[in-house]
């Protein structure tokens, strides 16, 4: 049974790139890796990532290693893969279409159950199959379908109301685009926010720094 006691973020930030990794090893027929050579690929300690996998028990054997597929699928269960949670998408246009596909063509985690928008063009489109819906429907669905996540692809001005409706809905999950802190007014909320800028911006500073120390 793997730990979950006092894991910190940081930590939990890194078992998606662990799982990542590993399965890319695994479809190229490595069945097995030390700690030292996974560090070498990841850009890591051996150290680190004996203590990063020992928070939910540790997986290795000394003199052995890990064994990659036993590994993914441990890391598989810790996250929660395969559960395939339910899940609405509210904001439909260029962002909120992107991830709707990634999410229909690739998520074992979540299985997206509705979409949602407020602009009379999109509304009765639809999404790789997947219809979208007006807004207003987006108490009704919540309150009869109890999806356990909300993927918000939505302006800042828009994400309070949203956000206030699918709160009283119980949604208590959000994947959130927006710029909205939805933790400040929910803190019992559990967010992963995604703020494109702020990696955009992240980028800028790597490239001015690499220019400036190359002169």
């Amino acid at each position: 049974m793997a730990k979950r006691e006092n894991i910190s973020m940081s930590v939990i930030r890194r078992v998606p790139r662990y799982y990542r990794y590993l399965s890319d090893m695994l479809a190229n027929g490595i069945t097995r890796i030390s700690s030292r050579e996974l560090a070498q690929r990841m850009g890591l300690t051996a150290s680190q990532i004996r203590q990063d996998l020992n928070c939910f028990g540790g997986f290795g054997q000394q003199g052995y290693g890990y064994d990659v597929e036993k590994l993914c699928e441990e890391l598989k269960h810790i996250m929660g893969i395969g559960n395939r949670y339910d899940a609405v998408l509210v904001g439909c246009g260029n962002l909120g279409r992107a991830v709707a596909i990634h999410l229909l063509n690739s998520s074992d985690a979540f299985r997206l159950t509705a979409a949602f928008d407020k602009n009379p063009m999109l509304i009765g489109a639809s999404i790789q199959g997947l219809p979208v819906l007006d807004s207003d429907q987006l108490s009704d669905f919540c309150a009869d379908h109890k999806p356990a996540a909300a993927f918000l692809c939505i302006p800042d001005d828009s994400a309070e109301g949203v956000v206030e409706t699918l709160y009283a809905c119980g949604v208590r999950c959000f994947w959130n685009f927006s710029h909205y802190d939805i933790p400040m007014y929910y803190p019992d909320a559990v967010v992963e926010n995604v703020h494109l800028t702020d990696s955009l911006l992240t980028l800028c500073y790597q490239i001015t720094d690499a220019l400036e120390n190359a002169q």
